[in-house]
């Protein structure tokens, strides 16, 4: 099953994506897409929906859940990556927190004041659907409500040069695209089977494959839960393949105009146009 949020006149509309990409209307039925609806026995009732029973809706992508509790990720999860980066490949998951709020898949990408190397990293994206704590790696996958697109935008200077934790580099304004769709774990058999993609301007940055991560989703989920408890809403991100604009030679980063195109396979596409800075307050 493929859930997704539309924006439309009246407001954000819960929708069900039939096999040809059509969303349809399901308010009739649940109010939102949100960390309640995505609970295993919320998802159970919806799941016997059958998409053609509900009215098309149209309308932009906005975030897959209302209320997206925390956003973690992880580092240096992909080996080639990792050495383009210049950096070991790590020994335990690499964590660190997105603290901007989610947006929707098309949503422009806002270049933050004073940028100059704003970088793209198209990543797998984890939802949380129950509690997890302390979760055996064998156990860990039934805790996941579904699966999304990520690009974990990164400003690179305010990551890296700007001393401290990797944070402020990756929580501005705008960065947080994820969605369209929250696809649920029928339809992924295998987290560790999906390819992936990134253009920018049309010319392919990064392609790659969750098969090549360092550590696997179900052992990020279970080691995760060591040190936190995942709840409903949680989402995790799940690191990059290859072929960031960090790690070009020259180095190549999104100016104002740029259109970034990326998906991951059977969960949907995203679009962002880049647009220079403007004080969205």
């Amino acid at each position: 099953m493929k859930l997704a949020r539309i924006r439309t006149a009246d407001g954000v509309c819960p929708a069900i994506i039939s096999p040809d990409g059509t969303a349809h209307d399901i308010s009739s039925k649940v109010s939102d897409i949100t960390a309640q609806t995505v609970a295993p026995y919320a998802l159970a009732n919806l799941q016997r929906l059958t998409p053609a029973d509900f009215p098309v809706v149209e309308g932009d992508y906005a975030p897959v859940l209302d209320d997206v509790r925390r956003i973690f990720c992880i580092g240096l999860n992909y080996s080639d990556h990792a050495a383009e980066a210049g950096m070991p490949i790590p020994s335990e998951p690499i964590l660190f927190m997105k603290t901007c709020p989610a947006t929707g898949a098309n949503d422009p990408i806002i270049l933050p004041k004073g940028s100059e190397k704003t970088d793209w990293e198209v990543e797998l994206g984890v939802v949380i659907g129950s509690r997890a704590h302390h979760v055996a790696e064998e156990d860990a996958l039934s805790h996941v409500a579904g699966y999304c697109v990520i690009n974990d935008v990164s400003e690179r200077a305010f990551q890296t040069e700007r001393g401290g934790q990797w944070t402020k580099g990756k929580s501005c304004d705008s960065f947080g695209p994820i969605g369209p769709w929250l696809v649920t774990p029928d339809e992924v058999p295998d987290p560790q089977s999906l390819t992936m993609y990134l253009d920018v301007n049309g010319v392919r940055k990064q392609t790659g494959t969750t098969a090549t991560m360092v550590f696997s989703v179900a052992h990020i989920i279970s080691y995760l839960s060591r040190f936190v408890t995942l709840v409903p809403g949680d989402v995790i991100s799940t690191g990059t393949p290859p072929g960031v604009g960090m790690g070009m030679k020259p180095q190549q980063f999104l100016r104002d105009g740029d259109v970034v195109e990326l998906g991951v396979e059977g969960l949907g596409t995203q679009l962002q146009r880049v647009e220079a800075y403007r004080n969205t307050l």
